[in-house]
């Protein structure tokens, strides 16, 4: 199947920095700070809005792989933002350059690559994997 993404495609996404979002919730770190996990997913999240609304029907994207850095810390009470580019796609395969900000600062950046999958296929295969250890 053909996929027809084009490079340069933006997603954005936002969160304001809450006592779940700290690096002392995720288990991280002990400081209530914005954790790394939480940046991270924040980063996927802009990721998965830049291509999912341009799939066919039963069709999304999964995380495969993450080289970030996490720069500079937020406090509770800011707010953070997330974009992620499209910069390279191949068959399935994308790539997407990522950053985080908060209002002061750029906090983070990196590379993230997702893969395209079918939604049933995927979870098939998923359940199958629980099924054998049963």
């Amino acid at each position: 199947m053909e996929f027809n993404l084009e490079q340069g495609l933006i997603g954005r996404a936002a969160v304001t920095v809450a006592e779940d979002k700290t690096a002392v919730a995720y288990g991280s770190g002990g400081i209530e700070v914005f954790a790394t996990p939480a940046m991270i997913g924040l980063m996927e999240n802009a990721a998965l809005t830049a291509v999912d609304a341009h799939l066919p029907a039963g069709w999304s994207t999964v995380g495969t792989r993450l080289d970030v850095r996490h720069m500079a810390a937020t406090p509770k009470g800011m707010r953070v933002y997330a974009e992620a580019r499209l910069v390279e796609t191949k068959g399935k395969r994308l790539v997407f350059e990522v950053a985080a900000y908060d209002d002061e600062e750029r906090i983070g950046e990196g590379i993230h690559e997702r893969f395209i999958v079918n939604k049933e296929s995927f979870m098939k295969k998923t359940e199958e994997k629980k099924e054998r250890q049963t």
